[in-house]
């Protein structure tokens, strides 16, 4: 069997504060430190071992990683970063406290926009602050190909061609890869890898730092099983 492993990067400092972040780009807490560290500890008690690790362009997923690959003594690994595994980004509510965008905008409108699969929040503008375009690390993309908010379905929309495309080969030709990114990106590879109906992908959670294991079918992606390895954090999986 080919193994699939993908983590979550650990408890975010905005996470702490219940705020929206999608691609603000916000540091790990000393807790998402010690998750990250626990979950490359319990890779390397797995006996896994990988040939490449990929992670997104924000700071929480390539520290996990980073952090992950320590624990596992596999800190030489050839790590690609790529924007297409980014968080989804939340548009006009980047930022914004949860709790208080409840009481602004109504439980029932906040519920759509963080958990319905295809309708987006607000979209911000170029000129907003939270844009991509006015961030240094997008300066080499054409800005119309950033988005100003998005939806799950486009969040899967950006991430599954990559994947197919970048990491899929790689694992149908045998190797065992790593992936540190976000719940929602991670939740469109759930959705894709288990086939998972759109109705249903918006309520599977994925826990921060507890690494995700995948078997697969060698030379293909069919799934065989799946398992998370810290069982007293793990949640529900869709069924292979």
């Amino acid at each position: 069997m080919t193994k699939l492993v993908l983590c979550r990067h650990g408890l975010s400092e905005w996470n702490l504060q219940n705020r929206f972040t999608g691609w603000v780009d916000v540091d790990l807490t000393e807790k998402g430190i010690a998750e990250a560290k626990l979950g490359g500890e319990l890779l390397a008690g797995a006996g896994i071992r990988f040939d490449e690790a990929y992670t997104s362009y924000q700071t929480r997923a390539i520290r996990t990683l980073w952090l992950a690959l320590r624990a596992l003594d596999q800190c030489y690994l050839p790590v690609t970063k790529d924007w297409h595994l980014n968080e989804r980004h939340y548009g006009g509510l980047s930022g914004l406290n949860k709790q208080e965008t409840r009481d602004k905008h109504g439980e029932e409108q906040v519920h759509i926009w963080r958990r319905s699969y295809d309708i987006p929040p607000p979209i911000i503008g170029m000129d907003h602050k939270y844009h991509p375009s006015n961030d240094p690390r997008y300066a080499d993309l054409d800005p119309k190909d950033l988005p100003g908010g998005e939806s799950l379905k486009m969040t899967l929309e950006r991430v599954i061609p990559y994947f197919d495309t970048e990491i899929a080969p790689k694992i149908i030709a045998g190797k065992t890869l790593l992936i540190s990114a976000h719940g929602n990106s991670l939740r469109a590879l759930v959705k894709h890898l288990f086939h998972v109906p759109d109705k249903d992908i918006p309520s599977y959670e994925i826990p921060t730092g507890n690494p995700l294991v995948i078997d697969l079918k060698d030379g293909t992606l069919d799934v065989i099983s799946a398992h998370y390895l810290d069982k007293s954090r793990a949640k529900d999986l869709p069924k292979v």
